[in-house]
């Protein structure tokens, strides 16, 4: 049986990955027109600021693929035929297959912008988005770059361009910076430290046109309110899209996605889509229709292999979890924290003296379980929070045994006296700390 996978990111390389360790003697293509080698695409970043090469953002050498007889594809897939089974690519030459896995993850918006194909207009998603980065800010004069977005690939633009020397300004359409999926105490945050690292940060601002020098290329910006900023880059990150262009007359149904069922079928049988692709017909309780996470397209992409080669068993995701850095500020959620406390939720918000560090945990108002966390500058130890979460289990304990779920490193500042202190004055309580730091503790706590 021949299965191929179109897309090389981290849900077709763990599809891959799981269909040989289920099967040893299945025939695996792994299809992609980006780069040969599967490599961690959080890195991009990295290349660019020059702290990383290529070479080491690859997880795997170079000689794992044939060791576990994956076959390495470099080709650009232009039309699916389902009738026949078979692969279009750009060069003309068609590859057969048995079963297909579609995970081509995603592109970046454009919403129609006058000038938004100008030359020095880009997003940053793929390799060759870094390749046209470079090229955009070496050959050419560059003293400030335009962001268009306040997602986390428009912070990570950001950081890029000023370890360059590139003056950054960024345009945000909402009120604080990701306040459409930070609630406000972080989203404030966060649009404090990013204008602490000098970038001009215009809230509440959108994005009207790209101005053209009148050879092609971008000068400069028009912002909503009429506004003119000159610049020489122009940063396209307000969101991504599920990259389905070229399933068009395949027969495999598609709306803002492609449509599976829980067991991440398409309606065309032998043909499964998983990862920042896939849009699911019917959404898992509590979980949105595509999920564009590192963690879910991982798990999405074994649950695939596995129900190619095994028994058909639903997609079933852990407790939400997602990652990320703000310049100086890391991030973690677990569980469930919306942007606005929904109906019989109540939350404790604490926040440092220093205005880097706070958590926030959110509970049910009735059962005072533990719905989900927010932390950024600190970090919690991931078993842990799922754990308390899982067990439902009440504000109050996690807050007296929090620092058994801390583990930043030695040195860093103990706040957990701070923050009890807070959260008996705001609820009226007298707890006191009940455990220290360790990893002996959680440990321990994990096994009961």
């Amino acid at each position: 049986m021949h299965i191929a996978i179109i897309g090389n990111g981290i849900t077709g390389v763990s599809c891959a990955r799981f269909l040989r360790k289920l099967d040893a003697n299945c025939r695996i293509s792994l299809i992609s027109a980006e780069t040969d080698h599967f490599f961690s695409r959080t890195a991009l970043m990295y290349i660019y600021m020059g702290h990383m090469t290529y070479e080491n953002t690859k997880p795997y050498e170079d000689w794992f693929w044939e060791k576990n007889r994956i076959d390495l594809v470099r080709a650009y897939v232009e039309r699916v035929d389902t009738a026949a089974k078979q692969l279009v690519t750009a060069s003309g030459k068609t590859i057969t297959y048995d079963k297909l896995v579609l995970a081509t993850g995603s592109k970046p918006n454009k919403f129609g912008w006058p000038g938004q194909d100008l030359d020095g207009v880009q997003g940053l998603y793929s390799y060759q988005d870094l390749e046209l980065l470079t090229k955009n800010t070496t050959q050419h004069k560059v003293k400030r770059g335009v962001i268009v977005g306040g997602g986390l690939i428009g912070i990570e633009l950001a950081e890029m361009l000023l370890t360059n020397g590139i003056a950054v300004t960024m345009l945000v359409r909402e009120s604080n910076y990701w306040n459409n999926v930070l609630p406000e105490e972080e989203a404030t945050m966060v649009s404090r430290h990013i204008r602490e690292h000098h970038v001009d940060l215009r809230l509440a601002t959108e994005l009207k046109e790209v101005i053209d020098d009148g050879s092609g290329r971008c000068k400069g910006v028009i912002t909503n309110t009429g506004e003119k900023i000159d610049c020489e880059i122009v940063g396209l990150t307000a969101g991504v899209s599920p990259n389905i262009a070229f399933l068009k007359n395949s027969g495999i149904e598609t709306a803002r996605g492609i449509l599976v069922d829980h067991h991440l079928r398409t309606n065309v049988a032998d043909v499964y889509a998983a990862g920042d692709c896939a849009q699911f017909r019917e959404p898992l309780p509590g979980r949105r229709p595509i999920e564009q996470v590192w963690y879910t397209g991982r798990r999405q992409g074994a649950t695939v292999a596995h129900n190619i080669l095994k028994e058909s068993k639903p997609y079933a995701p852990r407790l939400w979890y997602n990652s990320a850095k703000f310049f100086d500020i890391e991030y973690q959620t677990y569980g469930t924290v919306m942007p606005r406390l929904r109906e019989g939720e109540q939350q404790f918000y604490w926040e440092h003296t220093d205005g880097k560090c706070c958590v926030k945990i959110v509970y049910d108002g009735a059962t005072e379980a533990v719905i989900g966390f927010n932390v950024f500058g600190t970090r919690l130890r991931h078993e842990v929070c799922e754990k308390w979460l899982l067990d439902k289990t009440p504000i109050d304990e996690v807050v007296a045994n929090l620092p058994m779920a801390i583990f930043d490193p030695e040195f860093y500042p103990l706040y957990e006296g701070e923050l009890i202190a807070a959260y008996n004055k705001a609820r009226g309580r007298k707890l006191v700390l009940k455990q220290k730091r360790g990893l002996a503790k959680a440990l321990a706590f994990l096994k009961s």
